[in-house]
């Protein structure tokens, strides 16, 4: 069994600033890639950033310039630094995690809260 803990999650001020951690546990071989979604009230949950194995990234355009995704492989660990956040970067976030033991599935986080107030 894998399991995702996600923890950086409150309450800022717009311009403000956020860390997200996700620790990935449990019967793991290899984590290939890790990402961040969001789901705001009312709206479809939607890819905000993913790191690859071998670094490489990806961001959605509101997030571009702002956000930072990152992962310590050591510690099967993925971060978003969120920065200049608005109040539309509220959402429930999530990580998700690519992890290859015999077989590769996808596992989620269980999400964490993040209110940007205006």
């Amino acid at each position: 069994q894998v399991q995702l803990v996600e923890s950086g999650g409150g309450l800022v001020q717009a311009g403000g600033s956020l860390r997200l951690s996700c620790a990935v546990s449990g019967s793991i071989f290899s984590i290939n890639a890790m990402g961040w979604y969001r789901q705001a009230p009312g709206k479809q949950r939607e890819l905000v950033a993913v790191i690859r194995s071998g670094g490489s990234t990806n961001y959605a355009d509101p997030v571009k310039g702002r956000f930072t995704i990152s992962r310590d492989n050591g510690k099967n660990t993925v971060y978003l630094q969120m920065n200049s956040l608005k109040p539309e970067d509220t959402a429930v976030y999530y990580c998700n995690a690519e992890v290859y033991y015999y077989r590769t599935r996808v596992y989620w986080g269980q999400g964490t809260q993040v209110t940007v107030s205006s």
